[in-house]
């Protein structure tokens, strides 16, 4: 009869060291399986999100420049029309992450900075200009100078920053969503992202 209980205990044993070990192996491979698929959503956000736009502007370009002591006046001018093409671009393969596995955390520890790209084609017209003073390689320069500064003006006042943004919150907002259906955490900057409307909140 003893010999028989002592059976039944170490068959009872063996059995809860069976479950232990299988609920842990159960509970790893989980992790594992977790883990790869946060990497592959990483791998799939890797990419380049490019919002672009078009802006046009005329400028009348003069310019007056005295000569001989003052004695003459020369002048310059010519009639530009500009049509720019702008890109702005988040390379999220920029984007650095890390993986803490063990508390089920995701942490964003990096986000770019956008890259504005202005794209100008200048028309010329009405050029002219003396013969003591004609156009030459530097106006030409001050003129594309003054271009690019009158479009990022244009884009400041439009709304193609903001629907960059927005598009880039849009793929960040996929981590958010999977992180919460998997029961881990999404962290960036020691804050904890818990609604998805603080995505918005990452770039603040």
């Amino acid at each position: 009869m003893r010999k028989v209980l002592f059976g039944i205990i170490i068959t009872l044993l063996i059995l809860w060291a069976y479950q232990v070990y299988k609920r842990y192996d159960d509970r790893a491979q989980f992790l594992k399986e977790n883990t790869a698929l946060l990497q592959q959503e990483i791998k799939n956000v890797r990419k380049l999100v490019v919002t672009e736009g078009h802006f046009s502007q005329v400028f009348n370009y003069q310019q007056s420049e005295k000569i001989f002591a003052n004695l003459l006046t020369t002048e310059k001018k010519a009639l530009v029309i500009a049509n720019a093409d702008v890109t702005i671009a988040y390379d999220l393969s920029k984007v650095t992450f890390k993986v803490d596995e063990a508390n089920k955390t995701l942490y964003i520890t990096d986000i770019p900075e956008p890259e504005v790209k202005i794209f100008p084609d200048l028309k010329y017209y009405d050029v002219s200009g003396d013969y003591l003073n004609p156009f030459n390689a530097n106006d030409f320069n001050k003129i594309k100078d003054q271009v690019n500064i009158a479009i990022k003006k244009k884009i400041k006042e439009s709304k193609l920053e903001e629907n960059a943004e927005n598009r880039l919150i849009t793929e960040l907002s996929r981590f958010y969503i999977l992180t919460n259906t998997m029961g881990w955490k999404l962290v960036y900057n020691q804050k904890t992202i818990e609604q998805a409307k603080e995505i918005q909140l990452l770039k603040d």
